[in-house]
C-alpha cells in the first residue's frame, strides 16, 4: 500500500492528500485539547467520536444548504473533505457569557446574550490567538467586506442549526468556534464551513434536570456536559460501540 503524503498536522487532526484532485483525507487523533482545563495529553477514543460527531453536524448543515468541506466518512477515524484555502481566522459565535467574554466585560458566566455575537480571532498560537475587529481583517487583506458579510451569514446559520439540535438532546450551546475556507468553482469563489464541528470546538452545558419553567435569563448555573464526547454522541445516536472515556474540555476563551 502506497504511503500517503501528509499535508498538515495539528493538535487534533492530520490532513493527507486525497484520492481525487481537490480532496483531502482528514484523520482525527486522540490527542486531548491543550487549551482544556486541565490540559489533556491523550483521550482514548476521542478521534473516533469526533469523526462521527463532525460527520453528523456537517451532513446536517449540507442538507439545509449550508456549504461545508465534508464529502463523506471513510472509516472510524477518517473522512474525505474538499480542499479549501483556510482563512487565517477563528470565528467564535457566543450565545451565553463565558470564558474570555465574561472576564473582559465582567458579565456573570451563564448570562444569556441579547443576541448571538460573532467574534474574530487571528489563528496564531504564538500570539495567543488575539481578537481582532473587522477593520483589521479588511486592512490586512485577510478578507473583504463581502467576505465578512458571508462569514456572519454562515456563522449565524450554523448557530441556528446547532442550537436547535443541541436543545433537542438537552444541551445548551454556550458558544462555538468555526473555521472558514475559500473554494473556487470556475471563476466563482465562495466561502464554506471547514475543519470540524465537535466538542473540541464547542462549549456545551447540560440542561437536563434544570427547571426550564424558569425564565431563560434566570438560569445562572451552567453545568458542563459530563463525559462530553461520549455523552453527546450517545444522545445524538452516533455512538460507536466500545468507545468510552470521561474527560471534560473547556475550549473557547
Amino acid at each position: 500500500m502506497a504511503r500517503r503524503k501528509k499535508v498538515y498536522e495539528g493538535k487534533a487532526k492530520i490532513l493527507y492528500e486525497g484520492p481525487e484532485p481537490g480532496t483531502l483525507i482528514q484523520y482525527f487523533k486522540d490527542d486531548g485539547a491543550l487549551d482544556a482545563s486541565p490540559p489533556q495529553a491523550t483521550v482514548e477514543g476521542k478521534g473516533v467520536l469526533n469523526n462521527r460527531l463532525s460527520e453528523f453536524f456537517m451532513t446536517g448543515l449540507n442538507s439545509i444548504g449550508v456549504p461545508t468541506h465534508f464529502i463523506k466518512r471513510l472509516n472510524m477515524r477518517e473522512q474525505m473533505v474538499r480542499m479549501a484555502e483556510i482563512l487565517p481566522l477563528e470565528i467564535v459565535v457566543r450565545n451565553y457569557a463565558a470564558g474570555g467574554l465574561s472576564e473582559r466585560l465582567g458579565i456573570a458566566v451563564g448570562t444569556p446574550l441579547p443576541r448571538p455575537i460573532v467574534e474574530y480571532y487571528v489563528k496564531d498560537e504564538k500570539l495567543g490567538n488575539p481578537m481582532v475587529a473587522e477593520e483589521h481583517i479588511v486592512a490586512f487583506g485577510w478578507g473583504n467586506q463581502q467576505d465578512l458579510d458571508d462569514i456572519v451569514a454562515l456563522a449565524l446559520r450554523v448557530n441556528d442549526f446547532l442550537t436547535g439540535v443541541m436543545l433537542g438532546v438537552g444541551v445548551r450551546l454556550a458558544d462555538f468556534r468555526l473555521e472558514i475556507g475559500r473554494v473556487w468553482e470556475g471563476d466563482f469563489m465562495r466561502l464554506i464551513v471547514a475543519d470540524e464541528i465537535s466538542p473540541d470546538s464547542c462549549r456545551l452545558w447540560d440542561i437536563r434536570g434544570l427547571d426550564l419553567s424558569e425564565r431563560d435569563d434566570q438560569l445562572r448555573d451552567p453545568v458542563p456536559l459530563a463525559d462530553v464526547y461520549t455523552e453527546l454522541a450517545r444522545r445524538l445516536g452516533v455512538l460507536p460501540s466500545n468507545v468510552t472515556h470521561t474527560p471534560k474540555p473547556t475550549l473557547i476563551n
